[in-house]
């Protein structure tokens, strides 16, 4: 494991996914993150490359060529090289391999990088082209929060706040978990989703093209909150297993294949395109 620490935060990570374990806050002496329960949700925050959600039959299409690709990409399976790391910084590299061109035949590099600046956790996603042509990629993130932050409290008391009042519409997907052309209004209080029971039985809520940049996950009995700022993502999951004392905040850059034919890499929605020689970086904020 691999940590990182100020004055407000203690942040740990696995090399396996390059994966956050632990956000604990030093000021309140709460665990943050989901803990990873085996029998509930096995994964803390998996980082989600070279795709986000699913592609159709589980293949990838390339220039007329299938691969291999599970759900949310091979990124959070892997094991990854830590670069370098200080007290407060720790840089993560998965470059490509024989084993990664078996399922995405492009040579890259991926870096996961985190760095703490006060009582935020910075996670930079970053990319590398080291091919001979343009590639083609979709990224995201996956943290899960614990929910209640306290002892007494209940789910029920907690509730997302997003940064602007705008009307949101979620998309829908089937049981194969693609999208399938339902869409529905998601009810609101205001700029307020409210945590329920059930809020998750039909999978995530998921929005394209959001214009919040900021959401926050609050109580209505006190005022501790845990926000994600995502300036450079363009869409949103929210998720949690049903039941489940947790809650995913999920910024993304991509998203699941649509029920139907499937599309070459290069014209899938939201996908990322990098050139030749160039390096593409986006980052997240976690403030606690």
């Amino acid at each position: 494991m691999i940590t990182i620490e100020n004055e407000s935060l203690k942040v740990t990570m696995r090399t396996k996914g390059a994966e956050l374990t632990s956000i604990y806050n030093k000021i309140t002496g709460t665990e943050q993150l989901w803990q990873a329960d085996p029998a509930v949700w096995a994964w803390h925050a998996p980082n989600l490359f070279p795709i986000v959600g699913g592609v159709l039959n589980d293949e990838l299409l390339v220039d007329g060529k299938t691969y291999p690709m599970p759900k949310h990409g091979f990124g959070r399976h892997s094991e990854y090289i830590l670069l370098e790391s200080s007290d407060v910084h720790a840089v993560f590299s998965l470059p490509n391999s024989e084993h990664t061109l078996q399922a995405y035949p492009y040579k890259f590099d991926f870096q996961v990088i985190y760095t703490l600046i006060d009582n935020a956790l910075r996670v930079t996603y970053k990319v590398i082209n080291h091919d001979d042509k343009t590639i083609h990629f979709s990224v995201g993130g996956h943290p899960a929060f614990r929910v209640p932050f306290l002892e007494g409290e209940k789910y029920e008391d907690y509730y997302v706040e997003f940064e602007t009042e705008e009307p949101l519409t979620r998309h829908l997907i089937s049981k194969n978990g693609y999208f399938d052309g339902r869409t529905e209004s998601v009810p609101m209080k205001g700029n307020r989703i409210y945590l329920t029971g059930d809020i998750f039985n039909d999978d995530a809520l998921i929005f394209k093209n959001i214009s919040s940049k900021l959401v926050s996950i609050k109580s209505d009995n006190h005022d501790k909150s845990i926000s994600v700022e995502f300036p450079h993502f363009n869409h949103l999951g929210i998720w949690a297993k049903p039941k489940a004392n947790f809650v995913c905040i999920e910024p993304w850059l991509g998203y699941t294949d649509t029920e139907g034919e499937p599309h070459d890499i290069s014209k899938k929605d939201a996908i990322q395109h990098l050139k030749l020689g160039h390096t593409f970086e986006a980052a997240f904020f976690i403030s606690i």
